[in-house]
């Protein structure tokens, strides 16, 4: 890695990933400019912040003509990316654009299948093309930058300062003991990678030019061990004393208790059908690792999590004591005590999402 320190343009940089990636870049030396509307959050200390806004006319001229050693983008909108190639390709040394591994079509299974991309001029903010739209904004970015491009498919990013936590409601829930819900089976598949582990190789790779395209993800586990991982994690912070009480529920109990899965009102984070997502959860972390993606623990993922978010967590994904409650005894054959779960609610110390909440 170069001592050297780099001009660095983080597009964003305010908020969870890009502001991670530009916090770690003014750590290590670098002269960091964010460009951003602003709106979202604050620059991270010590860049220089320029303000734009990709969805007008003229939005990205502040940054016309610039040049920088390297450029991270996270765009979703493909109507937001062009102009901005316009204004800063010829001038970059090296462009790392965040995709998805929402980007691949079959979920089901691990292919290389991808959307059809959308039209370059797209402005659809929807889930629905979120996976079509990141594949449309790769190949304008392997277009216009050709060599000096680097696309990057990462899966959930976890870790601190996530603003759509579908980690935390697990640590969390762990800390509060008595009988957990836990949605099996113990051996379906999942995968992350955690936003500082993310962040750093992204910066490694500007700094070593590596080109191509790679999923951004850690290798998978199966629930059981997940959460085995988390709770030796929380053992060893000294939030609890032993392992908590899990009670395996079949996935045909959840889906015909219409239990949330993923994110949103009375949701499991994690949890998503077998086999319909067994291949969202099982991408190949080894061509990654390989290019110098180095992967820390889940332990010390959960202890990273835990330190930086507990206090004041955003949960996309939780569910109440009192649906925890009813479904446990559903599962057993016997009557919820609506009243202690209902009083459980009120003396949490932390917050699952609302009914108002978005799905995903």
């Amino acid at each position: 890695m170069s001592t050297q320190p780099k001009r660095i343009l983080v597009l964003g940089g305010t908020v969870y990933l890009s502001r991670t990636i530009a916090q770690l870049a003014i750590a290590r030396g670098h002269r960091v400019t964010v460009a951003a509307r602003g709106s979202s959050g604050e620059p991270p200390a010590g860049a220089e912040f320029v303000p734009i806004d990709r969805s007008v006319s003229g939005g990205t001229d502040p940054l016309r003509g610039r040049e920088f050693d390297a450029v991270f983008d996270v765009a979703r909108i493909p109507a937001h990316v062009g102009p901005v190639l316009d204004a800063l390709a010829d001038g970059a040394g090296h462009w790392s654009f965040i995709s998805s591994i929402s980007a691949y079509s079959e979920h089901a299974a691990v292919t290389d299948d991808l959307y059809e991309p959308t039209a370059d001029d797209s402005t659809d903010p929807s889930v629905e093309v979120y996976g079509a739209s990141k594949v449309a904004i790769e190949n304008m970015v392997r277009e216009r930058l050709g060599d000096r491009a680097l696309v990057t498919r990462p899966g959930l990013i976890v870790g601190a300062g996530d603003p759509v936590d579908r980690l935390g409601y697990w640590p969390l829930r762990f800390s509060e003991g008595g009988e957990i819900l836990a949605p099996g089976p113990q051996e379906r598949p999942v995968q992350w990678i955690d936003v500082e582990d993310y962040a750093n190789w992204l910066l490694d790779a500007a700094d070593a030019k590596l080109t191509g395209t790679f999923d951004a993800i850690g290798g998978h586990i199966g629930m059981g061990a997940f959460f085995d991982g988390i709770a030796d994690a929380l053992v060893e912070e000294g939030v609890i004393t032993e392992r908590p009480n899990l009670t395996w529920v079949s996935q045909e109990f959840l889906l015909e208790q219409e239990v949330t899965p993923w994110a949103g009102h009375e949701s499991l984070g994690f949890w998503v059908p077998s086999p319909d997502y067994d291949g969202h959860g099982s991408r190949p972390p080894g061509p990654a690792v390989a290019a110098g993606l180095q992967l820390s623990t889940l332990e010390t993922t959960i202890k990273r999590w835990w330190r930086a978010n507990a206090a004041a967590p955003t949960l996309r994904a939780g569910m109440s004591r009192r649906r925890e409650g009813e479904l446990l005894a559903a599962w057993h054959g016997t009557e919820a005590d609506t009243a202690a779960l209902e009083r459980l609610d009120r003396e949490r110390g932390f917050a699952v999402p609302p009914a108002t909440a978005p799905p995903g």
